[in-house]
């Protein structure tokens, strides 16, 4: 539960019903929402603070302080409010009774991983496309990140209540998978024993086409050795992108991502998808032949001849040019196919769209959003998550991603070196559209300015406390919690239960701006406060979690620990991570 959200909502019950008394004025209902119940900007302010009464007091014909002091003296009666303040012109800073906070870490140790969980989805479908590498090997690192955050993403909108769907889409069609196919074939030709010299440029030269190669060879023996190019090609087509998605679906495995959907671009084509949006747009009005301007950074008018195309009116939809469907020669450019698989989502039920790119589709944008809103009369909306590259380090020095120089260029290799959790983990600790700095010797550092460990060792920590305190109670830490007296915490103790309460909130805003990196940094800081709590039991054995003079303090500390670890689990959760038990 958002503690927030939950005395926002009783603050506009107790507004409608002095409305109905005469103590306020009568206004628009949905005016009586339009203000914020947030943590104040300094802990010494209190615990929760409001600006309602700088929001409507005008609606009222009211002074701000006029209605705070009518204000303050009503929720001073709500049981879970211990006082009131006013501050600045029209803010209201609360403070909660200590029964309020033990209310909570009930709610923590009840809830387990999922405290956090919310419904502000409403069960709202969205597809979330993320990763979609080119099917022409295994994904390598600059794929990492990408893969990653769609992940994240993903989990962080379901956890808040969306129906998510994860989609991949193969590039299937089109002229460099008959590149990779004929690639093929000369690894098949390698497999049989012909010398192929050095691969040819503008064809794949990679070693993993020889393990494809051989299959073939293994599988058909020498039956494509003197076929013509039309008759081995559709085959080396199917068979590479088959052994290609492979590769890819394993890497995924080792990173924990499971896509619900494979979508072929191929397939789409066939279906006559692209066919369908020409139609839509032309019965609509928005396509034209004509001559597009030349493209912005061209030194010259020599360096552009103009062609005669098919052109989307992308303008009239927010674009800042009008966008080619057709090429001169009559053939559809790449982005009329994209189009139509767009609208095949929509046409599955999705109209909320997210596609995670790279930064270098920047240009992608705008004219997809508009092709978006054309074709679907403006009923689904896309949005776009551009991601920057990861710069990759040893001990600070730089690492050029060369496989001749031997170093790590595969996201498997990434992860076989690294580790799947702590790969995840830190490609969540910086906002997806900024740099990130991945340093593969730091990242398995054991410090605290290693965010991994720093979490995961408050984790680790938290389940050795839980298993001595097992040891001395002679049970299960969840049954002798049960009694446990939860006024008997300290303020030391309750300052975290106030931060562990404010998870829930957390998750919404990081789910309503899609940046689950916001909550790796939430994480830290209840690690640190975790981490705090323990030092202070090193130098003052009264404030050790075990107390064995003081039975009951001990449960209501263990407690805390339980519930500090269900917050780090569910954040961890978020982020496809396992919380470590040990260290």
């Amino acid at each position: 539960m958002n503690i927030f959200t939950k005395l926002k909502e009783d603050i506009e019950d107790l507004l409608k019903s002095e409305i109905k008394k005469g103590t306020f004025e009568a206004i628009e209902e949905d005016l009586l929402s339009r203000f914020s119940v947030e943590p104040p900007r300094d802990a010494s302010f209190g615990d929760m603070s409001t600006n309602v009464c700088l929001v409507l007091a005008s609606r009222f014909h009211k002074k701000p302080f006029e209605m705070a002091e009518i204000l303050m003296e009503k929720l001073k009666a709500f049981p879970d409010i211990e006082s009131v303040e006013k501050a600045g012109a029209g803010f209201l800073n609360m403070r909660m009774k200590p029964q309020f906070w033990a209310k909570q870490l009930e709610e923590i140790l009840k809830e387990g991983s999922a405290y956090g969980e919310s419904f502000i989805g409403n069960n709202e479908k969205v597809n979330i496309e993320f990763t979609s590498a080119n099917p022409t090997g295994p994904l390598h690192v600059g794929h990492a990140r990408g893969a990653i955050f769609g992940d994240c993403l993903s989990s962080l909108l379901q956890k808040v209540g969306y129906d998510v769907t994860r989609e991949y889409y193969i590039n299937d069609a089109g002229a460099q998978v008959a590149k990779l196919a004929k690639s093929t074939y000369l690894r098949y030709l390698e497999a049989l024993g012909e010398k192929i010299d050095e691969i040819p440029e503008g064809l794949y030269p990679g070693e993993y086409l020889k393990d494809v190669g051989a299959l073939i060879v293994q599988e058909d023996g020498e039956k494509w050795k003197n076929a013509s190019e039309e008759e081995y090609l559709p085959y080396f087509k199917k068979k590479t992108i088959h052994e290609m998605m492979r590769l890819i679906k394993t890497d995924l495995e080792l990173a924990g991502i499971k896509f619900d959907v494979f979508s072929s671009e191929k397939k789409i084509a066939e279906s006559g998808q692209v066919d369908k949006v020409m139609k839509i747009l032309t019965d609509k009005g928005l396509v034209y032949e004509g001559e597009l301007p030349p493209p912005k950074g061209l030194k010259s008018d020599e360096d552009w001849e103009p062609h005669k195309m098919t052109i989307f009116k992308s303008t009239e939809f927010g674009d800042e040019v009008d966008r080619p469907l057709k090429r001169a020669d009559g053939s559809y450019t790449y982005f009329t196919p994209d189009i139509g698989y767009q609208l095949n989502k929509y046409e599955r039920g999705f109209k909320k769209l997210i596609m995670v790119l790279g930064a270098d589709h920047a240009g992608y944008v705008a004219r997809m959003k508009a092709a978006v809103k054309a074709v679907t009369e403006g009923k689904a909306s896309i949005d776009f998550e551009l991601g920057q590259m990861i710069n990759f380090s040893e001990n600070g020095v730089p690492m050029k991603m060369s496989k001749r120089a031997g170093t790590l260029v595969w996201f498997r290799d990434l992860l076989n070196d690294v580790g799947k959790d702590v790969t995840r983990f830190y490609m969540m600790t910086r906002k997806n559209d900024s740099q990130l700095e991945f340093d593969l010797v730091k990242v398995k550092e054991q410090s605290k300015d290693n965010p991994v460990f720093y979490v995961q060792y408050a984790h680790a920590r938290a389940a050795s406390v839980r298993k001595k305190a097992e040891n001395f109670f002679n049970t299960k830490a969840d049954e002798f919690i049960k009694d446990a007296d939860l006024s008997l915490l300290g303020e030391e103790e309750i300052a975290l239960v106030k931060r562990l309460a404010t998870w829930p909130r957390q998750v919404e805003m990081a789910a309503s701006v899609y940046e689950p990196h916001r909550l790796s940094y939430f994480l830290y800081d209840v690690a640190s406060d975790f981490h705090s709590l323990w030092n202070l039991g090193r130098t003052d054995e009264t404030k050790r979690f075990i107390d064995e003079g003081n039975v009951d303090l001990t449960k209501a500390r263990i407690a805390l620990v339980l519930g500090m670890m269900n917050v780090i689990a569910s954040g961890l959760q978020i982020f496809g991570v396992t919380p470590a038990e040990e260290m």
